[in-house]
C-alpha cells in the first residue's frame, strides 16, 4: 500500500505544477486552450497506444464486458434519480454520468499491480479502454446535454477523435499487424503527453475553487453516488458471478476510483459547470484512499464477498 501512496503521490506532482503555473500566470494560461489540445490532439494517441501494449485475447474481454454491463445497468437508473433529484439541467447531466467516469488509467492500472501483481495489468488496461468508449460516447452525450439538444449533443459524439483512433487501433491488434519500434515509441511520447496534459489541466481547474461557492448538494450527492451506491451495488452483483477472485476485486477497485480528469474536459467544453466538477474530483480524490482502505478491511477490494 505504502508504494500505491508513492505512485499517486508523484503522479499528482504534474497537478501540483498546474496549479502552480495557474497561480502564478493567471490568464496567460488558458484552461479551455489545453482542454482542446488534450482532448482533440493528445488523448487518441493515449487510447491507441493503449491497443498497441499487448494483443487481445477472447478469454480476457469478459472483464471489461462486465465492466461496461455493470455501468449501464446502474445508469439506467441514475438517469431517473437525477430528474428527481435536480431540475438544473447542467447538475442533472454531471449527477448522472460523473460517478461512472474513473480514473481507471492513472490510478487505477498502478493500484491494480500494487493490490494484485503484474498479472492484473491486462485487464486494468482492458478496463480502462472500455471507460474510454463510455467516456467519450456516453460521457460526450450527457455533458452536452446540459447545454444543448439531442441533436447536437449527438453530433458532438462524432467530433471527438478518439472513438475512430480506437476503431482503428482495435482493426490493427485484431489483425495482428506489427508496428515498428519507432511507431510504438512515437505513440508511447504521444500518450505520455497527454496524461501529464490531463493532470496539468486538473491543476489549473483547481486553483480557482472557491470553497465558500462549493455546490454543496452536488457535491454530497454525487461523493454518496460515487463511494456508496456504485461500490455496494458492483459488491452485489460481482457476488453472483462464477469468477475469479483476482478479476473481481479488479473490476470493484476500477469502479471505486476517484472521478478522472476527463470530466473536466467534457463540462469544460460542453459549458457544463466546470468548476463544479473540478471541485468533485478534488474531493473524489481526497477521500478515495481512506474509502479504499475501509473496503479492503471488509475484504471487498480482494474477493467481493
Amino acid at each position: 500500500m505504502i508504494s500505491t501512496l508513492l505512485s499517486i503521490i508523484f503522479v499528482y506532482l504534474f497537478i501540483a505544477l498546474g496549479f502552480l503555473a495557474k497561480q502564478l500566470f493567471r490568464e496567460r494560461i488558458d484552461s479551455k486552450t489545453l482542454t482542446i489540445t488534450s482532448l482533440f490532439f493528445l488523448q487518441p494517441f493515449v487510447s491507441v497506444w493503449g491497443f498497441s501494449s499487448a494483443p487481445l485475447s477472447a478469454s480476457q474481454l469478459y472483464a471489461p464486458l462486465i465492466y461496461l454491463a455493470i455501468i449501464v445497468s446502474l445508469l439506467i437508473p441514475n438517469i431517473l434519480l437525477a430528474k428527481v433529484l435536480f431540475r438544473n439541467p447542467k447538475e442533472r447531466a454531471i449527477y448522472t454520468i460523473a460517478g461512472f467516469v474513473g480514473n481507471t488509467g492513472n490510478i487505477g492500472i498502478p493500484l491494480g499491480i500494487a493490490l494484485f501483481g503484474e498479472s492484473s495489468v491486462i485487464y486494468t488496461t482492458l478496463i480502462n479502454i472500455a471507460n474510454v468508449l463510455v467516456v467519450y460516447t456516453l460521457g460526450v452525450y450527457i455533458y452536452s446535454r446540459g447545454s444543448f439538444g439531442v441533436k447536437e449533443s449527438l453530433l458532438n459524439i462524432v467530433k471527438i477523435p478518439i472513438i475512430p483512433a480506437s476503431a482503428v487501433a482495435i482493426t490493427i491488434n485484431i489483425s495482428g499487424i506489427e508496428l515498428s519500434a519507432q511507431i510504438k515509441e512515437f505513440l508511447k511520447m504521444g500518450a505520455y503527453s497527454g496524461i501529464v496534459i490531463q493532470l496539468f489541466l486538473l491543476g489549473t481547474f483547481l486553483e480557482s475553487i472557491k470553497i465558500k461557492k462549493l455546490n454543496t448538494k452536488l457535491l454530497t450527492l454525487v461523493l454518496t453516488h460515487k463511494f456508496l451506491l456504485i461500490p455496494l451495488t458492483t459488491a452485489a452483483l460481482l457476488y453472483f458471478l462464477n469468477l475469479p477472485p483476482m478479476v473481481k476485486g479488479v473490476i470493484f477497485i476500477q469502479m471505486l476510483t476517484p472521478l478522472a480528469v476527463a470530466n473536466i474536459n467534457l463540462s469544460s467544453l460542453y459549458d457544463c459547470q466546470p468548476q463544479d466538477v473540478t471541485a468533485l474530483i478534488l474531493f473524489s480524490t481526497l477521500l478515495f484512499m481512506p474509502i479504499l482502505a475501509l473496503f479492503a478491511t471488509f475484504g471487498f477490494s480482494f474477493t467481493v464477498i
